[in-house]
């Protein structure tokens, strides 16, 4: 749904009224929409669940966001840890809510001090929970390290990538197509691709993707003297 944002009236170098109006346009994530915490922990949505079919605490918490803890031995971002963990204790310490926990990786708050506040109200140490299967309904064979946490959308969206293309513009030089979405340019088939559809045994699509949706060209070649002929013959 688009909704105007902002109106700026103004004037160009011959004194004509100008007017811009600014579109915002609210969108819901989908698959394949990026993602990122204040660590720089980006990712992707990989699948958009109903909220009854998510996990859930015993305490009736029900999580918004899954990620995959694969992303911290490669990033190594301590800060988004003690936030987790920091920011869990200091929501349920509630008596104390003008205090603030400090989550920088260069002074922040002791984690002892942090898991002190958990076992005060009743959760795990390390902050990490039981969860319940919201499909099955059993409990789940593992601990989940949850908290409250700032993420943030980015611009990188699905809605503005999506490209596709059978036959269309070609370079009149190379005769390849050109790069681009702009310029409803060709999707590149590199070498792991070609070996994918070899190893599938899709013979026919590989003629099609790298020939005649790619660089295919017709000539006429004169029977006599085997030279390029623009009708075929040799005059």
């Amino acid at each position: 749904m688009l909704r105007a944002d902002r109106v700026m009236i103004g004037s160009n170098e011959n004194c004509k009224q100008l007017t811009k109006i600014v579109f915002r346009e609210v969108r819901r994530p989908e698959v394949g929409d990026k993602f990122s915490s204040r660590h720089g922990q980006k990712g992707v949505c990989g699948l958009v669940v109903p909220q009854e079919d998510m996990p859930f605490s015993e305490q009736g918490i029900c999580p918004d966001l899954i990620m995959n803890p694969h992303g911290f031995p490669s990033r190594q971002t301590v800060g988004k840890l003690i936030e987790l963990i920091g920011s869990k204790a200091t929501t349920l310490d509630v008596q104390n809510f003008e205090e603030f926990t400090n989550g920088t990786a260069f002074n922040s708050d002791k984690p002892v001090e942090i898991g002190k506040k958990l076992i005060k109200y009743g959760f795990s140490y390390t902050g990490k929970d039981i969860l319940i299967s919201g499909s099955t309904g059993e409990y789940l064979n593992c601990y989940i390290f949850t908290g409250p946490m700032f993420y943030q959308r980015l611009k990188h969206m699905v809605r503005d990538k999506i490209h596709a293309r059978s036959k269309g513009t070609i370079n009149r030089l190379t005769r390849q197509p050109p790069q681009g979405r702009s310029r409803d340019g060709g999707l590149r088939i590199g070498e792991m691709e070609k070996d994918v559809l070899i190893s599938h045994g899709a013979t026919n699509l590989i003629i099609e993707r790298l020939m005649y949706s790619s660089d295919r060209f017709e000539c006429y070649f004169c029977e006599l003297c085997g030279m390029i002929k623009a009708d075929g013959n040799c005059k």
